[in-house]
């Protein structure tokens, strides 16, 4: 598999052609910001915090969550939206082509398993 490197915060990052990276503990925010640059996201405090529970999740149940997973769980936390389905169109505004699978890129983890 082709592998990209890329110069980030003074250190050369590795990541697989999809930009996922080759080293999880190489993770960072620059690298985030980076990587969502060159997907062409502006991010955002909502592109955080699901980054950020995406992580969270990950290091306690070394899995990612499933994007029903985060729904349910975020869904309820955010008063902004009125139902789960509200704050999922929300998720896609925020990642529209495939809100797992960019939401784990950015924030360092392994490519998800598709949703149950």
């Amino acid at each position: 598999m082709r592998t990209m490197v890329y110069e980030i915060a003074g250190r050369n990052i590795e990541t697989n052609a999809q930009g996922f990276l080759s080293n999880l503990d190489e993770w960072s925010e620059d690298y985030t910001e980076k990587m969502a640059e060159q997907d062409g996201i502006e991010l955002y405090n909502d592109h955080w915090e699901l980054i950020l529970y995406f992580r969270e999740y990950f290091n306690e149940n070394q899995t990612t969550p499933t994007m029903h997973k985060v729904v349910r769980e975020l869904g309820k936390q955010n008063q902004h939206f009125h139902d789960q389905k509200a704050y999922e169109k929300h998720i896609y505004r925020l990642f529209p082509s495939d809100p797992a699978h960019e939401v784990c890129k950015l924030a360092g983890l392994p490519m998800p398993q598709p949703d149950d």
